[in-house]
């Protein structure tokens, strides 16, 4: 018997059927043509003018009440707040984001004083690694891209210059974009056949913000279906190891608990509704019911069931699809097809989600727009996620919302982003019983 690449022994006839295949299947896209100069300069001009963009964005009051949290936070950790004891503060991030906060209370000396958003440099600051990053990304999608030069350098700056990229980082000061480049950063890896440090960025980037959860499940499957058991625990396992490692530093102050119970006062306290202005399922019972006011998700629907229980059964039940489906065809564009996926079962179907979480479905959907379909798939969601981030954190100096939250227009976008979730739950079912049916098209590759 001999041993494939999920160590599944093949018998004769399935040798011979695969003797009448070709040796190399058709993985990648088929090049435009090679990368001219006059491209590459306009994808350099093009992030120059998004890099433009932020910096006139980045002293922007934004959203005080979250920038005026982060830069007090940061200003602990810069008057004498050991790293090792920053979870005696409200943090509600893991220990990627307190680093980076650490970091920040090093190098500028701004939060020396500033104990809130209102001093100009410490809120210029507190913006920059997200915005930062949000240029990481565009390159991660280009790269992605790469044999599709001109794909590449329109996805590329689609992502620098669509709102919802530079809204939430350089005008709001929200931190989406570290993440979501930390798995991207593991998507490119682990698509290059470097398993062990695209488990390690994986790591890292559900240690950044609990939004990365969702990441695991397209991961996990990939990485069993592409290189079977024995190499997929490898991969968990260091996973796993580089999301323990993060914590060392705050173990001896009981960092890990006074995490989790600051996740909970969040959880249950602060944010526990169904929907915190997010266009989801959830949405579609409270802005109907409330007419524009909050839920509690934790009332009781039948016997002890809650919405927040209800929630988890839903979204556990779409992860499995993707699963199962990025399982049996473990390629490049299931891999990114079932992220996207995954992140937009979680916003559709959990309770407690903010308006910004569809975040990271919009990036990895970006680097699979190789073809029209795609594209305009791309723009409708990305479109609608922007628009669901400005209707609920409009604009400072602007009287009311540039963008209704509620009635017609709140329904009209919850039904797309469900409606989009949907067809990328039904795309991958389609690639997975298109492997089935021939094999030739079953390629595990990048």
């Amino acid at each position: 018997m001999d041993e494939g690449a999920n160590g599944v022994g093949l018998g004769p006839v399935d040798r011979a059927r695969i003797g009448d295949l070709p040796l190399v299947p058709p993985l990648v896209p088929p090049r435009d043509g090679g990368w001219s100069r006059r491209g590459r300069i306009g994808l350099a001009i093009g992030l120059l003018a998004a890099a433009i963009l932020r910096l006139a964005l980045l002293p922007a009051v934004g959203l005080r009440a979250d920038t005026d949290q982060f830069v007090g936070w940061v200003h602990a950790l810069a008057t004498g707040l050991p790293l090792g004891e920053a979870y005696r503060l409200d943090l509600s991030f893991p220990p990627v984001m307190v680093y980076v906060f650490w970091a920040l209370a090093h190098l500028v000396p701004a939060f020396g004083t500033a104990a809130d958003a209102g001093d100009l440099a410490a809120r210029i600051a507190i913006k920059i690694p997200a915005a930062v990053a949000d240029l990481g990304l565009a390159l991660g999608v280009a790269y992605l891209l790469r044999e599709r030069p001109r794909w590449a350098i329109g996805a590329a700056l689609a992502v620098a210059f669509v709102p919802l990229t530079w809204y939430v980082s350089a005008w709001w000061g929200q931190f989406e974009s570290i993440y979501v480049l930390l798995g991207l950063l593991a998507a490119i890896l682990v698509l290059a056949d470097h398993p062990v440090p695209a488990a390690a960025a994986l790591g890292l980037a559900v240690m950044t913000k609990p939004q990365a959860l969702p990441f695991l499940v397209p991961f996990a499957a990939y990485a069993l279906g592409r290189y079977g058991w024995r190499r997929a625990a490898v991969f968990g396992v260091v996973t796993g190891a580089v999301a323990a490692a993060t914590w060392l530093p705050f173990l001896a102050d009981g960092g890990p608990s006074r995490y989790l119970d600051n996740l909970g006062h969040y959880q249950d306290k602060v944010f526990g509704v169904l929907s915190l202005r997010a266009w989801n399922t959830w949405w579609l019972v409270q802005e109907p019911a409330t007419g524009g006011n909050f839920l509690a998700d934790t009332g009781r629907l039948l016997g002890p069931v809650t919405p927040r229980m209800l929630g988890y059964a839903l979204a556990g039940l779409g992860e499995l699809a993707v699963f199962l489906a990025v399982l049996r065809r473990p390629t490049r564009d299931g891999l990114l097809l079932g992220l996207a996926a995954s992140v937009l079962v979680a916003f559709c179907l959990l309770t407690t989600m903010h308006e910004r979480y569809s975040y990271g479905a919009v990036i990895f959907m970006a680097a699979v727009t190789s073809e029209r379909v795609r594209a305009a798939t791309w723009a409708v969601l990305a479109g609608v996620a922007t628009a669901n981030v400005v209707a609920a954190i409009p604009p400072a100096n602007v009287p009311g919302s540039l963008i209704p939250l509620g009635g017609v227009v709140g329904i009209a976008g919850s039904v797309v982003i469900l409606s989009v979730g949907a067809a990328l739950i039904a795309e991958l079912r389609r690639r997975e019983t298109a492997s089935v049916s021939d094999p030739r098209t079953a390629g595990g590759g990048p």
